[in-house]
C-alpha cells in the first residue's frame, strides 16, 4: 500500500537518512580502520610478530654454505580475543516542541545523538590504538607550546614516529595519518618551522575530517585523541573496526506525547598491527 504525507514509514526514512549523513560527517577515527563484517560476539584474531625474521646466531640467512641446510626461521603469532560493543543512544522530542519550538528541535536532536553514536565509537578506537601494549611510544622532544618557542620541535617528533614505524617494516608515508587534538594542531601549525617551510605542510586533502598533510601524513583533528599526545598510524593497516551492526535508527511514535529518536551501532576496534602506530607523548604543558 502506498504511503502518503505524514505516514510513520516516511517520517523513519527521513530520520534514518538524515541520523546517518549527520554520524557520515562526525565518524573520524572510523576512517582510518580496515572495516569488516563480523556474525559473532567475541572475535578471535593473531596479531603477527613485525620483526622480519633471520637463523638462529649458529645459522645466519647470509652466507650459508654450498650443500648445507638451509636456516630455520619461523614467524610467531598472539591470539587475541575481544567482545562485540554496543554503542545507542536516544532523544526524546515532545509533540507540543516539535510543533511549536522556535528553533528546530527535531534537526537538532538528529544531529546531537548522530554525534553521540560517532564520539563514542571514534573513543573506542583512540582508547584501542593507545592502550596496546606493543604500540611505539616516544615522549616529544619538548611540549608543542613550550614557554621557549626554540624548544619547541613538533617537526622533529612526526619524523622520529615515521622513524619507528618504518623500522618495524610498515610504510606510513603510504597511507599514514597524523592524530591530533585541536591544541595540539594549533600548536603545530603555529610552529616556525612549519609557518617558514610550507614544504612540511600540505592542504590538497580537506574532507571527512582530514584537514591537510604533514610530513607525508593526513591530518585528522580530534577531541577523541587524549590530551598531551598524538598519535601516527598506517591506514587500514594498524587497526580493524569489526561491524556487527552498522549504525542503526528507529523513529517511535507516541502518539499526541512524543517522539523518541533511537541510533545504535554494535562492532569493536582491533589492533592487529601495534608496530603499525607510534603515540607521542608529552604534547602540552
Amino acid at each position: 500500500m502506498a504511503d502518503v504525507i505524514g505516514e510513520q514509514d516516511i517520517r523513519g526514512e527521513n530520520i534514518d537518512r538524515a541520523v546517518k549523513g549527520f554520524a557520515l560527517q562526525e565518524y573520524k577515527l572510523k576512517r582510518v580502520c580496515l572495516i569488516q563484517s563480523s556474525s559473532k560476539w567475541t572475535e578471535t584474531y593473531y596479531k603477527e610478530t613485525a620483526t622480519e625474521l633471520s637463523g638462529a646466531a649458529s645459522r645466519n640467512i647470509k652466507g650459508v654454505a654450498r650443500l648445507a641446510a638451509f636456516p630455520y626461521v619461523e614467524p610467531s603469532w598472539t591470539k587475541v580475543s575481544t567482545r562485540l560493543i554496543k554503542h545507542a543512544a536516544e532523544g526524546v522530542i515532545s509533540m507540543e516542541d516539535k510543533m511549536t519550538d522556535a528553533i528546530d528541535v527535531q534537526a537538532r536532536t538528529l544531529l546531537r545523538v548522530a554525534r553521540a553514536i560517532a564520539k563514542s565509537v571514534d573513543s573506542a578506537i583512540y582508547s584501542a590504538i593507545t592502550s596496546d601494549a606493543n604500540v611505539n611510544t616516544a615522549a616529544a622532544v619538548a611540549v608543542w607550546d613550550d614557554a621557549t618557542v626554540a624548544n619547541r620541535d613538533p617537526i622533529r617528533d612526526i619524523l622520529t614516529g615515521i622513524q619507528y614505524i618504518t623500522v618495524d617494516n610498515y610504510d606510513p608515508l603510504r597511507n599514514g595519518y597524523l592524530l591530533v587534538t585541536p591544541k595540539d594542531y594549533t600548536n603545530l601549525m603555529m610552529n616556525s618551522k612549519v609557518i617558514n617551510n610550507p614544504s612540511f605542510k600540505t592542504a590538497d586533502v580537506v574532507s571527512n575530517g582530514v584537514v591537510g598533510q604533514i610530513c607525508g601524513l593526513k591530518i585528522i583533528v580530534t577531541t577523541s585523541v587524549d590530551d598531551d599526545e598524538a598519535a601516527i598510524i598506517v591506514g587500514q593497516t594498524a587497526v580493524t573496526w569489526k561491524s556487527a551492526v552498522g549504525l542503526t535508527t528507529a523513529i517511535i511514535e507516541d502518539r499526541g506525547i512524543k517522539y523518541t529518536i533511537r541510533a545504535w551501532e554494535i562492532g569493536v576496534p582491533i589492533v592487529t598491527n601495534p608496530e603499525a602506530i607510534h603515540i607521542i607523548t608529552n604534547t602540552q604543558t
